[in-house]
């Protein structure tokens, strides 16, 4: 991405865990119980923790955390997206994973959990997370720090009125895909986009999800900070 901290393109390499089927195969492999129920809480966090994470070093910044959260819905692994309110100031309507900036004093890790809480109503402590992922820094001015967690089945789910239009438990199948890749005269990197629901989900959320799918399902290190956001996320 340009104008942000360059933490290498693309690059690649594997995390040990459990070993990865072969080509074509599921994704969760290794991964998923007999019954296919839900992803193993303690072979992904084994692979976080083996996870090269690169940080960001920008304390000019806006200092943000968002939660990349695996719940269990309808016997299937998801991930928690929502889909912002339409009268937000900035990014209204747009896909999102629940987050938002640090309180002072806050560590990443906590401010994903309460920002979790205050807009889906999902009560999680920190036995809950499994890890962090890169940073990523946006067009906007804020430096995103992704937090990985673990909540299982979630039960019914309350957003924000003021902050969140709808929630979605997105299965983890769905989004463990190709991403798409798009070029803009504005930009030298590539937008990347993931399909959701006869639409798109696009950057920062899609460099986060796609590199969280990489290293989760596949043990891959995957860097995604240097894909493009589409320009209306620019402001």
């Amino acid at each position: 991405m340009a104008g942000q901290t360059s933490h290498g393109a693309g690059g690649g390499g594997r995390v040990a865990g459990i070993p990865v089927g072969p080509a074509g195969a599921s994704p969760y492999l290794g991964l998923m119980g007999e019954n296919g129920a839900s992803i193993d809480k303690d072979a992904v966090a084994a692979r976080l923790a083996g996870f090269p994470r690169v940080a960001a070093e920008r304390p000019e910044l806006k200092q943000a955390a968002v939660a990349v959260c695996v719940t269990e819905h309808n016997g299937a692994p998801c991930l928690l997206l929502t889909r912002r309110a339409s009268r937000l100031r900035a990014h209204a309507g747009q896909w999102a994973l629940p987050g938002g900036r640090r309180d002072a004093g806050e560590s990443a890790e906590q401010a994903a959990l309460r920002e979790t809480a205050e807009e889906v109503g999902l009560h999680l402590d920190g036995g809950a997370v499994l890890g962090l992922l890169d940073d990523y820094v946006t067009r906007s001015g804020y430096v995103i720090t992704p937090v990985a967690c673990w909540a299982g089945p979630a039960g019914e789910l309350t957003p924000s009125e003021a902050e969140v239009a709808s929630v979605h438990q997105i299965p983890l199948a769905d989004l463990d895909v190709p991403p798409r890749f798009i070029a803009i005269p504005e930009s030298a990197a590539p937008v990347i986009q993931l399909p959701l629901l006869g639409g798109y989900l696009h950057a920062p959320t899609a460099a986060i999800v796609h590199q969280f799918c990489r290293i989760a399902c596949h043990g891959e290190v995957l860097r995604v900070t240097h894909y493009e956001q589409p320009v209306f996320a620019w402001r």
